[in-house]
């Protein structure tokens, strides 16, 4: 099976790549992605691989084995893009003005569909059923996993375990990296405005001055991590944006604050919620002024069940050879894969991209992000290795 799959991914990697090159070109950003859902159905239709429109551009197809009902294994690429403008000089480089796939999900969408294409000319070599699901909205809360969990995607069949891969721009192309347990952080978002009493910055007795509380809080809120939380606990707390005034003069109303908060335990994450609220609170009153605090609860963490990824590295290794395969580095980053993993065991791994020689070397999230395209064979032939190699019965 791993010599067929290595051929079909080898025969199918330029069309792949081109497929990737087409998603790179027309990115759409999170729950905008209309033309690329209709492409990846004209993909799946192409190969007569029935699905599902969910969550209005997710897609979720059916891929049926030998003895469909015996196993049922979910596989999952995001399919949204960024508001960056790409500087990259490349004949695949982004039209659409300010919208730029600068954290790799064409990659992901390709490599997804290049492994659905090398099941189903299989499908009569493996068992189970392979939900394929191609998701919107990674990037932006809710995230599109809530959303198309909320619609039953892990239902009608129920898939015993998920798997999923994000390019590694710190990872050579051609190596791999799984971690079981905690691997990336959740993500809430932190809303603070500060209201005191304005006036002229030459009589501040008479003033009541958010600028001075709201840097009081900035300090503050530190005590969070440094007095109150355990050190094994991984956590962030980052004041991003401090907005209030016009002039030099005078005095604001009010001041904005905005930031961050990511942790790797739900518990402690909540307790710490409470922590903000608390501190926030009694600062900012016992200083004269106001407060409206929002905490924007986003994603939680990404939880790699321990047994499926250490089966996956095993995997991996048997298939791209013992020194391609690492172990992911934990990360404060996030992702929505963490809704998965609360309710089913899941695996996120790493699929490097990065090729120092060529200067493929830019970072996620940035306009000049790019890949060495020689990983999608890996990323595409990885995917559907896996899906019917692990071991669900655990």
């Amino acid at each position: 099976m791993k010599d067929k799959i290595q051929a079909l991914a080898k025969q199918y990697a330029p069309e792949i790549i081109a497929v990737r090159r087409y998603l790179h070109a027309h990115p759409e950003l999170s729950y905008q992605e209309f033309e690329t859902s209709a492409y990846v159905q004209s993909q799946l239709t192409a190969q007569g691989i029935p699905f599902e429109v969910k969550a209005t551009t997710g897609v979720v197809g059916l891929l049926k084995g030998r003895n469909p009902g015996k196993r049922v294994i979910a596989l999952r690429a995001d399919m949204d893009a960024l508001p960056i403008q790409e500087l990259n000089d490349v004949p695949y480089k982004s039209v659409n003005e300010k919208v730029m796939h600068a954290c790799g999900h064409d990659v992901h969408t390709a490599c997804l569909l290049g492994a659905a294409r090398i099941l189903n000319e299989l499908k009569e070599s493996w068992e189970g059923t392979i939900k394929l699901i191609f998701q919107p909205g990674e990037e932006k809360n809710p995230g599109g996993a809530s959303l198309l969990i909320k619609e039953g995607v892990l239902e009608n069949p129920a898939p015993a375990a998920i798997l999923g891969l994000h390019v590694h721009p710190g990872l050579e192309v051609g190596k791999l990296s799984f971690r079981g347990g905690k691997v990336m952080a959740s993500a809430d978002e932190l809303y603070f405005t500060i209201k005191g009493k304005g006036g002229h910055a030459a009589a501040p007795n008479l003033c009541i001055d958010p600028i001075l509380i709201a840097s009081h809080l900035v300090v503050a809120l530190q005590q969070v991590i440094s007095r109150r939380n355990n050190p094994q606990n991984p956590t962030v707390l980052s004041i991003t944006a401090f907005n209030g005034g016009t002039t030099t003069n005078v005095i604001p109303d009010e001041v904005q604050l905005k930031g961050t908060f990511r942790a790797m335990n739900e518990q402690w994450r909540f307790e710490a919620h409470e922590i903000i609220r608390n501190i926030s609170n009694g600062l900012v009153n016992g200083m004269g002024g106001s407060l409206d605090l929002h905490i924007d609860v986003g994603y939680p963490s990404v939880y790699n069940n321990e047994a499926l990824s250490q089966q996956a590295a095993v995997l991996a290794k048997a298939y791209a050879g013992d020194g391609q395969v690492g172990e992911t580095e934990i990360r404060m980053g996030a992702e929505d894969f963490g809704y998965y993993t609360q309710l089913i065991p899941g695996c996120f791994y790493r699929l490097g991209v990065m090729n120092e020689e060529r200067g493929i070397t830019a970072g996620v999230h940035t306009p000049t992000f790019n890949i060495d395209e020689n990983a999608i064979e890996l990323g595409m032939g990885m995917m559907a290795w896996l899906a019917v190699s692990a071991d669900l019965t655990d």
